[in-house]
């Protein structure tokens, strides 16, 4: 074998090496660039997009995306998306300025957009509790809202709303990647199997458990979409957003509340504060019934790090507390 022979085949194996690294890289390069706006959001996108889709959360686990302040890096996030998908319902104060910042030009997907939205009444404006389903009510845009305007933004808290949030994230990833829309469409189709039998198991455990048994204190008001399909009764010190605190007035209500009512449990949260509801607890001898992820997801050691994970374990933390 000569060795001009040897050159010429070591060359040829080098190439393509070459060629698959360089196809790799370019495979790697098409994959669609999407930013949601916080974890739970994130974890739909995922569902949907599948293989074809690289998801950055600027809202990250365990985060609270009521009070977030972006990082510059956030900026170059949106930038380079090709798709951003947000909740919508005014809970995203902070990103409209971002996006303009970063001089977004790809498709914004609002996830919420069809849902059967619950609408803050005037008297519940003020006092942040029990929202109400309406199209309309007489809040005043700029009263002490905590800048959700006049809808209740916790609309992931229901099952039925999520699988029009999927329908919606597949209908922007099919507009900005059109060449995989079955894929796009199947996994959609999958997902929304899997949100039915969730349902249906949330739905069966609570079957058991009295309507007039059936009510928690949690730290802020963020489950009235969770009471509204389960019949469930949710009351909170502190309003539909975190960026606010409790007056000792609301507290002193909540746990004459409590008394009167016979509560038999509060609940801490994964984003918040939680002082306030041990307070709660010693003064009035509600037990803690556990942690709920109210806004965002956990970690991946944690129980509620998808959103399937996510409403199972709130589901179960909740029944159990009440049974």
């Amino acid at each position: 074998m000569s060795t001009k022979y040897l050159w010429d085949k070591k060359n040829i194996v080098a190439a393509v090496v070459l060629g698959l690294g360089i196809s790799s890289s370019a495979m790697a390069d098409t994959k669609i660039p999407v930013v949601a706006s916080f974890s739970i959001l994130g974890d739909l996108v995922s569902q949907v997009g599948g293989e074809h889709v690289t998801v950055k959360d600027l809202v990250g686990i365990n985060g609270d995306v009521h009070t977030y302040s972006p990082a510059p890096m956030d900026a170059v996030a949106v930038k380079d998306a090709r798709l951003v998908v947000i909740n919508g319902l005014g809970l995203e104060g902070w990103l409209p300025r971002l996006m303009e910042s970063a001089h977004f030009k790809g498709v914004e997907v609002v996830a919420s957009n069809g849902i059967n939205k619950l609408t803050l009444a005037k008297e519940q404006c003020d006092h942040h509790h029990h929202p109400v389903t309406e199209e309309k009510c007489d809040c005043d845009h700029h009263n002490n809202n905590h800048h959700h305007g006049v809808y209740d933004p916790h609309a992931w808290n229901s099952v039925t709303n999520v699988k029009t949030y999927v329908k919606n994230i597949e209908a922007g990833l099919v507009k900005v990647d059109p060449a995989n829309a079955s894929d796009y469409q199947h996994n959609a189709q999958v997902y929304l199997q899997k949100l039915d039998k969730l349902q249906l198991d949330i739905q069966q455990q609570f079957a058991n458990i009295p309507a007039s048994q059936r009510v928690i204190i949690t730290s802020h008001d963020a489950f009235q979409y969770f009471s509204r399909d389960y019949d469930v009764t949710f009351l909170a010190p502190q309003g539909t957003s975190t960026d606010a605190e409790a007056s000792a007035a609301d507290v002193a209500n909540i746990i004459n509340q409590v008394r009167d009512d016979h509560v038999r449990a509060v609940f801490i949260e994964n984003i918040t504060d939680n002082r306030m509801v041990e307070q709660i607890s010693q003064e009035t001898g509600a037990k803690i019934g556990g942690k709920l992820y109210s806004d965002a997801l956990s970690g991946p050691n944690e129980p509620a790090s998808s959103y399937i994970k996510l409403m199972e374990h709130n589901t179960a933390t909740i029944s159990n507390a009440l049974k």
